[in-house]
């Protein structure tokens, strides 16, 4: 069962990002603030649901938010900051879009930089235990996951509409026999196998 909240009476936001582990695409973070009587049934961390569900959940968040933001962090940026920074300035640029100041932030992880005078708490696993980083990563997911569909469209040979970017077989053949694109990640390990260690 997800907690509503951390401290009742507080309004908090829930942060959190999808596409860490990509070879391609931006990094894109969502921070949503909940109102405090938010319920749903279907909400749960995004990696449990299925595309449908995250699809269905994705409107809900977004009508019944008191506010939610989402931004990103190119493959550019990527390279030149490494992917933990690229993904705490994108959940800092997402922070900064909210239409609402929170008077916290709840932050999936353990890791984190201060974002001005708001207070933090990183929380491991915390989109599967709070409601606000739960719909921070369905909307962080299936936007994400919408604009890799969109590139599909530009760059079909590497399959960004199933595999989304990410390190799959068939994206590293692809990268093998077409060489990289404009939204490759360039200090990634492109080409090599992951291993059982990876």
């Amino acid at each position: 069962m997800l907690q509503r909240c951390l401290i009742e009476g507080r309004t908090e936001a829930g942060c959190d990002e999808a596409g860490r582990g990509c070879l391609a695409g931006p990094v894109v973070a969502a921070a949503v603030i909940l109102p405090p009587d938010f319920t749903s049934d279907l909400l749960n961390d995004s990696k449990q649901l299925t595309e449908r569900q995250r699809d269905k959940l994705r409107p809900f968040i977004e009508r019944e938010a008191l506010a939610w933001a989402v931004a990103m962090v190119s493959p550019q940026e990527i390279d030149r900051i490494n992917i933990l920074a690229a993904s705490i300035l994108a959940m800092h640029r997402a922070i900064d879009a909210l239409s609402l100041r929170p008077d916290a932030l709840l932050i999936d992880g353990n890791r984190f930089k201060p974002y001005h005078d708001i207070p933090y708490t990183t929380i491991v696993k915390g989109d599967a235990k709070m409601m606000s980083i739960a719909a921070a990563s369905v909307l962080a997911k299936t936007h994400r996951d919408e604009l890799m569909c969109g590139l599909h469209e530009a760059f079909p040979q590497y399959g960004w509409d199933r595999n989304k970017g990410y390190p799959t077989r068939e994206h590293r053949a692809a990268i093998a026999a077409h060489g990289t694109t404009p939204h490759h990640r360039l200090t990634f390990r492109l080409l090599e196998q992951p291993t059982l260690f990876d």
